[in-house]
C-alpha cells in the first residue's frame, strides 16, 4: 500500500552533483518525518539527512554537512536530497524512508516504518 520510490542516482565525476528524488503514495506525506540513509557493501545502513513535516527543520550527518541538502515537496510528494562536491567515499545505495511521528533517534533506521528499494549512486575518482 505505501510505496517509496527513489530514482536521480548515477555514475558522476569527484566533485559533480546529482540530485535524488523519492516519490512517495499510500500515505499522508505531508505529516510523515522523511529520511535518506545510505549504504555500500558489507556495512550498515547509514544516516545521511532528515526532514520534518513542514520542511522546517532539516538534520544532516556530519559528514555530509555544507555539501547535501534535503528538501520536501508535500503538494507532490516528493522528497529530495541534493548531492553537491560528490567524493568517492559518497558511494552507495541511497534510501528514501518515511516515519508516522519525529523521533529524537532519527539517525537510526528503526525508527523509520517505510523504505524505498534505493537509487545506486557511484562517484569515481
Amino acid at each position: 500500500q505505501v510505496q517509496l520510490v527513489e530514482s536521480g542516482g548515477g555514475l558522476v565525476q569527484a566533485g559533480g552533483s546529482l540530485r535524488l528524488s523519492c516519490a512517495a503514495s499510500g500515505l499522508t506525506f505531508r505529516t510523515y518525518f522523511m529520511g535518506w540513509f545510505r549504504q555500500t557493501p558489507g556495512k550498515e545502513r547509514g544516516f545521511v539527512a532528515a526532514i520534518i513535516w513542514s520542511g522546517s527543520s532539516t538534520y544532516y550527518a556530519d559528514s555530509v554537512k555544507g555539501r547535501f541538502t534535503i528538501s520536501r515537496d508535500n503538494a507532490k510528494k516528493t522528497v529530495y536530497l541534493q548531492l553537491n562536491s560528490l567524493k568517492p567515499d559518497d558511494t552507495a545505495v541511497y534510501y528514501c524512508a518515511a516515519a508516522p511521528n519525529y523521533s529524537n533517534d532519527y539517525i537510526r533506521p528503526r525508527s523509520y516504518y517505510y523504505w524505498g528499494q534505493g537509487t545506486q549512486v557511484t562517484v569515481s575518482s
